[in-house]
């Protein structure tokens, strides 16, 4: 078995704020976060698959293929808009907690069509906010080699 960590990077606003929060608990828990006009990041999404390697090609997966998947599941959404602004984070808050966890559920959802002449599997995901923040979804911990 192979994994491969597929990175691809996107631009992205957000506001951190609950509405089953007051302003002041907002705030306490936010921060500066909490800025009614946003702030955004440069973020980095990375796709965690893991299978055999095929005895032809040579590959784990054609990644050609893999970024055509990321781009229609994700990337068309998230690059360059505000994450307030997309359904799902109408119910949900944007932190990059809850943005890890819709994008490994997205692609996930979209995996056995895109790749079902594949046995390679979705590992999960892992999301770089910042030099010092990183969040990755469970999967990948207990998919370790």
């Amino acid at each position: 078995m192979i994994r491969l960590t597929r990175q691809y990077k996107f631009a992205a606003s957000h506001r951190l704020h609950s509405e089953a929060l007051t302003e002041a608990e907002n705030w306490q828990t936010y921060g500066k976060c909490n800025n009614p006009f946003g702030h955004g990041h440069d973020y980095v999404l990375q796709v965690v698959a893991s299978g055999p390697v095929d005895p032809v090609s040579g590959l784990l997966l054609n990644l050609a293929q893999l970024d055509l998947f990321v781009q229609r599941i994700l990337l068309e959404d998230f690059q360059n808009g505000n994450l307030n602004d997309l359904d799902v984070f109408q119910t949900l808050v944007p932190t990059t907690e809850n943005l890890t966890l819709v994008a490994e559920r997205r692609l996930n959802s979209a995996w056995p069509e895109a790749f079902a002449q594949s046995p390679v599997k979705l590992v999960g995901v892992r999301v770089l906010e910042t030099a010092r923040n990183s969040f990755e979804s469970s999967r990948i911990r207990n998919d370790r080699l």
